[in-house]
Parts: C-alpha cells; structure tokens; sequence
C-alpha cells in the first residue's frame, strides 16, 4: 500500500513539528548562520565565573532544543517512506550541524572539571543552577577519570579509529554473512535475518532445524573473523578504561549511567538461584511439544497452538486502555489524547521503517511509529511503545529541558509495565481457557526471554572482559567454550545443546555496545514489582509511579526507580520477578 492511499487519522501530524519543509529549510538556515561558525572562545577559560557559564549554558540550550526538533522532523519523514531521499538528506545536515558545535565545546567538561571542589558545590548549591544541578554533580563525581584538555582531545580523536567495531560487524552480519537458501512452508527462499525469527517461532520442527543449522553453518564459517572483531571491541573497552582509570570494564559502563554496581551483582545472583525453574520450564516444553529430544531450534515453538487475538486499530487501542485502567484516568485519557491527535503512526506502507519505536523532543508531544498488522503481539506492541510515549510525555511536562531526559537505564521500564497490565488484565478476563494458556505461555517466553537470556548475556560479557583485563587473550574456543558452557547452565537438561549454540555470541549486535543488555532484565525486573505494588496497594502505589515518569532524568536512576517502590541495590525486587516466574509457571501447569 502507498501511503497516499492511508486515512490522514492513521498518521502521524509532523506538522505540529513544523508546517511544512520550507518552513524546516528556514529554521535549519537560521540555525546554522547562528551556530556553525559561532565564537565559542569567548566563553573558554571563563566558565569559573557565573555569569559567563550561566551564559554559555542558555546558548548551548537553544541550540540543542532547535537543533533537536530539526532532526525530529527530518527523521519521522524518512522513516515513513525512506524512498524518499531528501529526508535522510535533512538528518544529515542536522548531524553535521551538531558535530561542529560539539567539536567547538569539547573543552566545556575539562574545563568545568578542572575548577576548584568549592566552585563547583557553590554552583550545584546555587538556585540559579537548579536546572544543572545534577549534570554538575556528575561532573564532580567523575573528576577522577577525567583527564587533561589535550589528553581528552586525543581519546575523542581516537574514538574514531576505535569505535569502528560495531560497524564492522554490522557490515559482515547485514551485508557479507552469505546465508544460502532454506525452505518455509515447503518453498524454497533465501535466507535472511528477519525470516529466521519467523520461522524459528513457526510450528515445521524440520524447517525449523534447517534454518538454525543453515544460519549457524554462515556464521562458523565467518567466526575467525568475527572472533577478531569482538576481542578488537573488548580490547578497545580495556584501552578507554586504563586511560580513564577505571577498576573495570564493567564499572566505566555503570559509571556512565551512575549506576551501582550492586544492581549487575544483584541481577546475575538472583537469577542463578531462579534457575531451577527455567530448568523445570524448559522440561515442561519437551513434555508438551511431545518430543524425545527437545533441540536449541525448538526453543521458541509454539506451544499453544491456533489461538490469537485478531482485532482491528481501533479495538486493539481501546482494549489497551482497558487493560491500563489501574493507573487510572489520567493515564487512559492521556492514551486516548495521544489517539485522536494523531501522536500515531499505525500502518504499513511501502518504503517505511519496519518494525515500531517511540520517539519525541522536548516542547513536543512523542510520535509513535507501528506497522499494525492484527496479531496479539502488535497488540502489547501498542501497550508497549506507548508506555514509551508517555513516559516521555510525563517526563517533558514535569522537568526542565537539562532533566526532561531519563537514561537508557530507565527506559524499558515504562514500556514493560504496560505490557505486564495489559497481559493480566486479558488473564483475568478472558473466558476462553485456550487463550488464557496462550497468553501465560507469552509471559513464560517474555520473562525467559528479556529477564533470563538477556542476563546470560551479560554475564558472558562480563566474564569476556575480566579475561581481556587480567591478560588472557580472547580466541574463537575461548569465546565459544565460554558460550557453550553458559548456555547448558542456563538451558539445563531439558533441553539438547546442539554444537552450534557455541557460536550464538557471534550474533549479537548489542555486543558491540557493551554492558547494555543488563538493563532490559533489570527493566522487566522493576516493572514486575510496579505492577504487582499497584494492583496490591490501588491508588497511592500509582501516584508513587506517576513520580517516577514524571522524574525523567533529575538525578541518578536507581534513586528515580525507587521513587516508584523499587530498590535494585537490594534483593527485594528481583526475589518478586523470580517469584513471578515461578508462579506463572504453576498456573501455566495447572492448564496443561
């Protein structure tokens, strides 16, 4: 379908970005006359001096608030036909626009870091810094690890040189993995990443088989390569820690988002206790699929079959705010706000984006992009990226322009209680013992998936990078008898561990951002223990919450989490998610 051809009510109004792109081409103009050749010199050496830094701060702020709404507009453009290459043509200017400015500030942190202990608190003490506050107290807390002017210069100048992994491996994994062909639904095709996910949750156990060997088979092939790529990123992460003097790997990356360490200890402790019961899980599958061996390329097959929630756009959203009805009003008619003012992109159309996201600037409601085709899982996606959505908005609404922005940390979080309500408001509801099976069965796979993989994960990573620290060199063994072993801890006996799950590191791009996937467990992990506080404790746990969205950024997110009734420096809440676990497991039993 062309996107001429969709009602104007199922897109997004970018115009109330700009009203058009001559209006778009004005502002960028006058932005970059203002901006790209501006004199930042005359704020460099003085920023000791309130006035001055006070000064450099409103000029920095409005461009980064125009610049940010430029780039908004270019991108949500793009995204819903990418044939259309003006748009991208428009990011680009914007991104250049943003790396001079960047550039010309570079000596704004050594600066600021290199003043006095008491210049620095009498700021973060003064009213007229209320908005910088807690970018000014990171900058004291971190000025052990950072380094002169010039110092600092180098490291940013090699970030070039160092930062390339990623995009290594995302050309050999998108553009050379040389994936041959296999069959779906008895037609033989080429094999891509995409359809590997489709047919790895279909219910043909042979075409099954045939794509995980077919894709690991390209991946062996490639795994000296790759080996090389991912030891050159981890190196890269030891070199930026040794010159920023960092105990760790691990603890530059907390650092970054003024997370405590306890929380990664916390996470991967907790979920080696609840192992037993991914172990029982993972059997339980084998008995139901009715297999003697149960394989790797079995893991995400259907377990309860012919059962799906097929509803129109509309029904589906009204069926979402019915199932967010314990946050109560305000949040169900913020969602309706977001529906009928068009904050929503919901069809499929050629040239669009795949897949779905949330985005949104400050001084402007978030967008939404979908692809809404009628499953039950594009159902939670809506649940899901209007979590997002509106966790954005309350943020934006409550903090200034320096605080509206909560860290990645915080993100899933949000999101994941959306989904939590939606799926035990359709359990307690439905009437149909089929769906209800269903439906425990998709919380079993989210929980396994986002709370117990993604912590394999990152205990992998964490493992990898303590080896590289002390010494030891990372080969394809090391990384894939490393990998191998993890995996049967995880999986248990339940389950075969074919020889080419050793190699399933070797296709994770979010290696390459290293120590990320934590957080999706500890999201999940803290949305659990919000949801299950609400729907104990009604109205004042929901006001508690309402808190949290409304923090964005303001100060360091395990303290903006515990707001919201969650404390991941103790073992509370992942106790609670366990639990969850465990007890979703017994009612999923009682129906089989």
């Amino acid at each position: 379908m062309e996107r001429t051809q969709i009602q104007e009510n199922l897109k997004w109004k970018v115009e109330d970005i700009f009203p058009s792109d001559e209006a778009w081409e004005a502002e960028f103009n006058a932005l970059e006359e203002k901006y790209a050749n501006a004199d930042f010199t005359c704020f460099q050496g003085k920023l000791g001096e309130k006035e001055s830094l006070l000064a450099y701060n409103a000029f920095i702020d409005e461009f980064s608030q125009r610049a940010d709404k430029l780039y908004l507009y270019a991108h949500m453009n793009n995204d819903v036909d990418m044939r259309v290459s003006k748009y991208n043509a428009y990011q680009s200017k914007v991104i250049m626009l943003f790396s001079k400015v960047s550039a010309a500030t570079s000596f704004v942190e050594p600066e600021l870091t290199a003043l006095p202990d008491s210049v620095l608190n009498a700021y973060i003490q003064d009213p007229d810094f209320a908005e910088y506050d807690y970018q000014l107290r990171r900058i004291a807390a971190g000025k052990a690890h950072v380094l002169s002017a010039n110092e600092e210069k180098l490291l940013a100048l090699s970030s070039d040189v160092l930062g390339g992994f990623q995009d290594v491996f995302m050309m050999l994994n998108n553009a050379n993995l040389n994936l041959g062909k296999a069959h779906i639904n008895g037609e033989e095709t080429q094999m891509t990443q995409g359809l590997y996910g489709v047919v790895l949750h279909s219910e043909n156990r042979a075409e099954r088989e045939e794509w995980f060997k077919g894709l690991y088979q390209a991946y062996i092939k490639m795994v000296d390569t790759i080996t090389q790529t991912y030891y050159g990123n981890v190196k890269k992460d030891v070199f930026y820690k040794t010159a920023k003097k960092y105990d760790s790997c691990l603890a530059m990356a907390l650092d970054g988002e003024d997370v405590s360490p306890v929380v990664y200890d916390n996470l991967i402790k907790a979920v080696h206790e609840a192992l037993p019961s991914l172990h029982k899980y993972i059997s339980l599958r084998k008995q139901i699929l009715g297999y003697d061996e149960q394989h790797m390329y079995d893991i995400f097959a259907p377990l309860v079959k012919g059962t799906d929630l097929r509803l129109p756009f509309d029904e589906a959203y009204e069926l979402v705010v019915k199932g967010l009805a314990p946050l109560g009003k305000e949040y169900q008619d913020l969602l309706m706000r977001g529906k009928n003012e068009r904050w929503i992109d919901v069809c499929e159309n050629e040239g669009k984006r795949s897949g779905a996201y949330s985005t949104g600037v400050y001084g402007i409601h978030p967008y939404v992009l979908l692809n809404y085709q009628e499953t039950t899982n594009e159902i939670f996606t809506i649940a899901h990226e209007m979590g997002h959505a509106l966790h954005t908005y309350m943020s934006n609404s409550a903090q200034p322009y320096n605080k509206s922005s909560y860290k990645i940390f915080l993100a899933e979080i949000a999101s994941t209680v959306n989904e939590v309500f939606l799926l035990k408001y359709l359990c307690k509801t439905t009437q149909d013992q089929a769906l209800k099976k269903f439906l425990l069965s998709y919380y079993l796979d989210m929980m396994r998936t986002t709370l117990f993989r993604q912590t394999q994960f990152a205990e992998f990573e964490q493992i990898m990078h303590a080896k590289v620290e002390a010494g030891e060199p990372l080969t394809k063994e090391t990384l894939c008898d490393g990998y191998y072993e993890l995996n049967k801890q995880y999986y248990g006996e339940g389950i075969v561990h074919d020889q080419e799950i050793a190699y399933e590191w070797a296709r994770i791009p979010h290696f390459y951002t290293s120590f990320y996937v934590y957080k999706y467990a500890t999201g999940i992990i803290s949305a659990i223990s919000i949801v299950n506080n609400i729907l104990e404790n009604g109205e004042s746990a929901a006001k508690r919450y309402f808190e949290f969205l409304k923090s964005g950024g303001s100060t360091d997110p395990v303290s903006i989490l515990q707001k919201a009734g969650v404390d991941l420096t103790t073992s509370a809440p992942f106790e609670t998610a366990m639990q969850e676990f465990a007890d979703t497991l017994a009612e999923f039993e009682k129906l089989v």
